[in-house]
């Protein structure tokens, strides 16, 4: 089946949290304002935010989510808690898909505010069900810096495999040193 044709609905639902595709005009910033509250900790680990990006360029990256979302290329979320918060929490995806497979990679960051919480854990679970169960993916990653624990933590409490660390196999953030990737599945 093509996968233009698949239902992929615009909203998930976790315990606590609402996970929201990226399709209203404004995201931006709200997004942006997450990114400033957060740039210390993004900029060490996300080579996307070396540099802070202004509100314009936050809402096109935004809208070629939601574009890349129709076209069935990657799933980004903005999370929320569902008790009616205001805040952006973080994101997360679904994206790297391979249809022929299906198999597909989850990426994640958080506003630094609400840290510690178990949001994001919570917002991947959702998402690796979603992957598995109605996207029906043979096979899901998580990739990431094997020094950045607080990211390791979320594939290893979901019960993902570490199949490896790829050393020397990317540069830092800020494009300084070569480090070291930890790659961890789960497969359906």
């Amino acid at each position: 089946m093509n996968p233009l044709f698949l239902d992929i609905p615009l909203q998930l639902e976790a315990e606590r949290l609402i996970l929201r595709a990226p399709l209203l005009t404004g995201d931006g910033e709200m997004v942006n304002q997450a990114i400033k509250d957060s740039f210390t900790e993004l900029k060490e680990w996300l080579s996307l935010f070396q540099q802070l990006p202004t509100v314009e360029e936050t809402e096109i990256l935004l809208r070629d989510a939601h574009i890349n979302f129709l076209k069935r290329e990657s799933f980004r979320f903005l999370i929320f808690d569902k008790s009616g918060g205001k805040d952006l929490i973080g994101t997360a995806s679904l994206h790297g898909i391979d249809w022929s497979i299906p198999k597909c990679e989850i990426g994640y960051w958080i506003n630094t505010k609400y840290s510690g919480n178990g949001y994001m854990t919570e917002a991947v679970k959702e998402l690796v069900n979603f992957g598995l169960n109605h996207l029906e993916c043979k096979r899901i990653e998580i990739r990431c810096d094997s020094t950045n624990f607080k990211s390791r933590f979320i594939p290893e409490k979901l019960g993902f495999m570490l199949e490896g660390i790829l050393r020397n196999e990317d540069l830092s953030a800020d494009g300084s040193k070569l480090t070291d990737t930890c790659i961890y599945s789960k497969i359906n």
